[in-house]
């Protein structure tokens, strides 16, 4: 019997972490719920013991269902019937079954039907639906919604629809428009209060929309008369069931085939205000996108694995020359690569996830109660770690899963060209994670925020000073070493004063600190998991030659040759 989370003990590992017993006490209370819920943990170890066996479930519905039925799914996809969307069959199998196990409204408090799960194993969950489907890790995975509603929405809102969520209603967030991609605060779609009802009711069209005929949507809609940024928008719940909207089209795209991108047409559809009017955007559309980008790095997380998996197979089973292909060379350095490259980006994902995890409860905790000076400390300390973690891991993770996605097929060869294998639809698959909720570019704009203002050097430094076990002095030293030139490159760009100078070398800042901080979090972990060791030294190598080649190139360039870019070929476009 196939289970995703009993075969990759790298989970389990990362579900013992030291630093979930603080999140568990925080998230249960001090386990004062086991006061008023029967199905409260007692204390710590119930607590893990709990997480272990809902992900055992999780692992074996992934293996047993969702992952069996994925190619029919890529091969069939939804429909638009009826001005409804109709699920490929397989598709409304993985529902039905992950419904009746009540694994939707995993993070979600008991109050509202939930599990009142942590995000970590949370997010461990995303990562095995992806690594079985990432496209039906698109309508799982929207879960994510209710937690917006959770944190932002008055009690009413809460009672109506968060209890609906563990019953199976799936969920999207309609904010893209044909005019406003990743400009967000050119959304045109028009809120108008109507006195008679006491509802908004919405009118404009919504494109490239993930699941897009969910039971619940959250609407990005231009709320005050006049305006034309994002202090105008406001955020609202809707309701399919109240009627007003029309399925316009399901896109026919190149991955993640069985998850409905839908166009839809909003008129006159009655929906309720969360929170307060002009924060749509700023702030709760703000704190859905981190969540969705932490999900996006499970679900690229997944794909790796998932990659990793189907290539190493089929090296051992493939044979030229009288032995089995991985005997080659060529073939186990790339095996290599993207194992390493799977454990480096899932380390940075759940290092992101916990302190995630922490800064959410103590937010969720400081609307009950005042938050102790220690509290306080520790929210402000998790949530700026948050900010610069989350980018960074959309990043690597989206971009690290289009090369292993690569790499998988070419380890197949020929056959992996074919729809024979499940690596043409991996690849496929793989392509769009780097791609939505935010693109790599914008999470670059996002991080160079943390390299500008020391963020990253200041975690860098804070891993450096932990006492490594002396076989890895020199792992240390090195990164040392990599830490003061990334400063010194940071420093000798910065220091030009010219903006575009600095959006031009962006990326590579951003990489190069990256490359740092998960040769550092593998190294942490090899503190407590021997396992680690070798892929220490591995990505080691690894992200010394992509951190010379950005570190080369920006020391070899002059902001005056930003004009050389421009001049061959798009002049007339750019001046």
């Amino acid at each position: 019997m196939a289970n995703f989370y009993t075969d990759n003990k790298d989970l389990k590992f990362q579900l013992s972490n030291p630093l979930m017993e603080k999140i568990v006490n925080l998230r249960e209370e001090n386990f004062a719920q086991k006061e008023k819920w029967v199905e409260a943990p007692l204390d710590y170890e119930d607590a893990l013991d709990t997480y272990d066996k809902v992900l055992e479930i999780v692992g074996e519905i992934c293996g047993e269902i969702i992952g069996p039925n994925a190619e029919e799914v890529d091969l069939n996809g939804p429909k638009v019937v009826d001005n409804k969307v109709v699920y490929a069959p397989g598709t409304q199998q993985n529902i039905d079954a992950l419904t009746q196990a009540g694994l939707f409204g995993m993070s979600l408090p008991r109050e509202y039907d939930g599990l009142n799960l942590p995000m970590v194993p949370y997010v461990m969950a995303a990562e095995l639906v992806s690594r079985a489907d990432a496209g039906f890790a698109n309508i799982w995975g929207l879960q994510d919604c209710a937690e917006t509603i959770h944190e932002f929405a008055n009690e009413e809102i809460k009672k109506e629809f968060l209890p609906r969520v563990n019953k199976g209603d799936t969920m999207s967030m309609d904010l893209t428009e044909p005019d406003a991609g990743s400009d967000l605060q050119a959304v045109q779609l028009k809120a108008t209060y109507d006195e008679k009802t006491g509802n908004w009711l919405l009118n404009g069209v919504k494109r490239f929309i993930t699941n897009g005929d969910a039971d619940i949507s959250l609407v990005l809609a231009r709320s005050e008369e006049g305006t034309m940024d994002g202090r105008g928008l406001s955020l609202f719940v809707y309701d399919r069931r109240d009627g007003g909207v029309t399925i316009r089209r399901i896109e026919n795209k190149m991955g993640i085939k069985g998850s409905p991108t839908a166009e839809k047409v909003y008129k006159n559809a009655p929906a309720k205000l969360v929170g307060d009017r002009r924060l749509g955007l700023i702030r709760y559309v703000m704190s859905l996108m981190n969540s969705a980008r932490l999900g996006v790095g499970a679900q690229s997380v997944g794909l790796s694995e998932a990659a990793y998996r189907e290539a190493l197979k089929y090296a051992y089973e493939r044979e030229q020359f009288g032995k089995a292909i991985i005997k080659f060379p060529a073939v186990y350095e790339i095996l290599t690569t993207m194992r390493i490259k799977t454990e480096a980006t899932r380390a940075l994902l759940y290092e992101t996830s916990r302190y995630v995890d922490i800064y959410k409860t103590l937010t969720h905790i400081s609307k009950s109660r005042s938050l102790t000076p220690e509290e306080r400390n520790d929210l402000k300390f998790y949530q700026r770690l948050s900010d610069a973690f989350t980018p960074l891991l959309k990043l690597f993770s989206s971009e690290y899963a289009n090369e292993n996605a690569y790499d998988a097929i070419q380890i197949h060869g020929g056959t992996g060209f074919m729809k024979d294998f499940p690596v043409e639809r991996l690849y496929r698959d793989a392509r769009i994670t780097s791609i939505y909720e935010g693109t790599s570019q914008l999470q670059v704009v996002a991080a160079i925020r943390s390299v500008i203002n020391g963020a990253y050097l200041k975690r860098i430094n804070e891993f450096n000073e932990i006492d490594f076990k002396p076989e890895f002095q020199s792992v240390k030293n090195q990164l040392k070493d990599m830490a003061e030139r990334f400063a010194k490159s940071t420093e000798n760009v910065t220091k030009a004063g010219d903006g575009e100078y600095l959006d031009f070398q962006a990326r590579r800042l951003v990489e190069m600190a990256g490359y740092i901080i998960m040769t550092q979090l593998l190294m942490i972990d090899a503190m407590r998991d021997d396992k680690f060791e070798d892929s220490v030294h591995l990505f080691l190598n690894f992200a010394k030659a992509k951190f010379v080649e950005a570190e080369s190139f920006i020391n070899s360039f002059d902001e005056d040759d930003i004009a050389l870019y421009k001049k061959e070929f798009f002049a007339k476009e750019l001046d």
